[in-house]
């Protein structure tokens, strides 16, 4: 199906909601839910995004050479080292670096941070929260289960199957936003160009964002391109609705423990 049908398909099937009306309605119920207040010298947003002990991420600005200077206040990185994965060996840190890099966040002394001007302040916030999520998500290893990071395994297997791809990508979508996905299969001749992100913790929240991220940019992808979901299904199998939420805004979720079952349609 191409990219310029699926929101004819969505909006047509039951009385759906079209494609620029699921992105309208996911960005009201960012603002509905984003709650904030004065903590001395910066302002406190809390998000509806919420971390793996469900609770909501907050983030903090104040004014900065005229314009804005965003934080997690150390958060992420913190919470991290009191759970057993301090960021110290060099491979954690490259990791850390390119996951950074592709949010354009910065990290210093623990702190995830950014600056912005007025004009971008909705963008990098924004980015930031995406970069939070992303490196708690990363590298949470809960080291008596969990021997490698999920991420990792994923580029091994697409390398241990010759699957072609681009690691990192950022990709622009039609609200403005600046989404990364872990790996983009180029076109050829035989398939089209397909998004691969991955999911370590399947939660509602980070299949939502992911799908999120999809109708973003869908319309502006090549024609019939296809968006994968590749979720870690190796401690918890996700439920049934995680797949649904995914398969509804028209990415195919695949589990890792069923991902041999897929090497012929990312390979060619």
């Amino acid at each position: 199906m191409s990219n310029s049908s699926i929101a004819t398909k969505l909006a047509s099937e039951d009385n759906l909601l079209s494609g620029e009306e699921l992105v309208a309605q996911y960005i009201r119920w960012i603002k509905d839910r984003t709650k904030f207040k004065k903590v001395s010298e910066y302002l406190e947003f809390t998000t509806p995004y919420i971390d793996r002990h469900n609770d909501f991420l907050q983030l903090y600005v104040k004014p900065d050479t005229g314009g804005y200077y965003l934080t997690d206040g150390g958060y992420i990185m913190d919470d991290l080292e009191v759970s057993g994965c301090p960021i110290d060996t060099p491979h954690r840190k490259e990791l850390l670096g390119i996951t950074l890099r592709g949010f354009g966040i910065q990290e210093n002394h623990g702190e995830l941070f950014v600056r912005s001007s007025k004009d971008e302040f909705p963008s990098r916030k924004h980015d930031l929260v995406q970069a939070m999520l992303a490196v708690n998500d990363l590298f949470y290893l809960s080291s008596p289960t969990v021997q490698s990071i999920f991420l990792e395994d994923v580029s091994g297997w697409l390398d241990e199957h010759n699957i072609r791809y681009t690691p990192r990508v950022s990709i622009r979508g039609k609200t403005g936003y600046h989404h990364n996905f872990d790996f983009v299969v180029s076109k050829s001749k035989n398939a089209p160009e397909r998004t691969i992100q991955t999911i370590n913790h399947p939660r509602r929240d980070a299949t939502e964002a992911a799908a999120f991220k999809w109708l973003d940019i869908a319309q502006m992808r090549p024609e019939n391109a296809i968006a994968y979901a590749l979720l870690n299904d190796r401690d918890k199998t996700p439920n049934s609705s995680v797949l649904d939420a995914l398969k509804s805004y028209n990415v195919q979720p695949i589990l890792w423990s069923e991902r041999e079952g897929f090497v012929e349609l990312l390979a060619a």
